[in-house]
């Protein structure tokens, strides 16, 4: 299957392009001149509106994050390789064998136990050293499909404290968990990651600060400071469509839109690969 055997629904095509020019404004607008990567939250949605992102916005949308590890690699065989894609999801270590075999797979934003980092670890450098034994990459090393090398790595933060989220408390687990990611050789610690308290990103606007983005701003500085390094080395990944302005505001490097691009989402049991 290729990106050909996908039609695009010009209606529906023209409605993203607008949605996507929106979102892009309105992140300009409050980032005073920060480059803020926009990840395009296409969980339950086609492959069809992913490739019209990718061919009609303007620049192209690249970046986009999936919740299921299954429905990802589905997209990803279906999908240009020039797609940057975001495990954004709950990760189980049943995932991360198939998660790191999907070659334009740039970061995953859930990891929160070293047993986790160290099989995506394992399963990237295996997959790593097949391709560079295999006789036959010359696809894989054109300019157009290059080589995958490590996936960066969010650490999930729990900042709400909730025990329905999923992330390492803040404090000592999340000290220990980024050392253990900064020494795997197949991964990049990118950063850290939170979803916060609903109430809080419902609250929360430029003008007012949300106390999930003060935890992990203050997390990313005792970790930049453990680690030897500048707190802008590491990225700040927070804000979703509720609050991503706000979250922009408050230093975010990165916001996970979904709803707001694509629309209502309709039960797991209804959606579609492709239409």
């Amino acid at each position: 299957m290729t990106d050909t055997d996908l039609k695009i629904d010009p209606q529906r095509a023209a409605a993203l392009v607008s949605q996507i020019k929106t979102v892009r404004e309105r992140i300009a607008a409050v980032a005073n001149g920060r480059d803020v990567r926009l990840v395009a939250v296409s969980k339950l949605k086609p492959a069809n509106d992913i490739l019209a992102l990718l061919q009609q916005a303007s620049p192209p949308q690249l970046h986009f994050g999936e919740n299921y590890a299954q429905e990802l690699s589905q997209k990803a065989e279906l999908l240009p390789r020039s797609i940057q894609w975001h495990f954004i999801g709950g990760l189980q270590s049943g995932h991360c064998k198939s998660l790191a075999k999907i070659p334009n797979l740039f970061s995953v934003s859930s990891i929160d136990t070293e047993k986790k980092a160290q099989l995506l670890d394992r399963y990237r450098g295996e997959y790593l050293s097949s391709l560079s034994s295999s006789s036959s990459s010359t696809t894989i090393t054109s300019p157009s499909s290059p080589l995958p090398g490590k996936i960066n790595i969010h650490i999930q933060v729990n900042t709400s404290g909730e025990p329905s989220k999923s992330g390492c408390a803040p404090g000592a687990a999340t000290l220990s968990l980024c050392r253990t990611v900064a020494a795997l050789p197949n991964l990049h610690l990118l950063g850290l990651m939170t979803i916060g308290a609903i109430a809080r990103s419902v609250a929360t606007t430029p003008e007012t600060e949300n106390e999930d983005f003060l935890c992990l701003r203050e997390q990313r500085d005792l970790v930049a400071a453990e680690l030897g390094l500048a707190p802008e080395e590491l990225e700040l990944s927070m804000g979703m469509s509720e609050d991503y302005e706000g979250a922009i505001v408050a230093g975010s490097s990165e916001v996970r839109v979904g709803s707001t691009l694509f629309g209502a989402r309709g039960p797991k049991s209804e959606a579609k690969i492709k239409v």
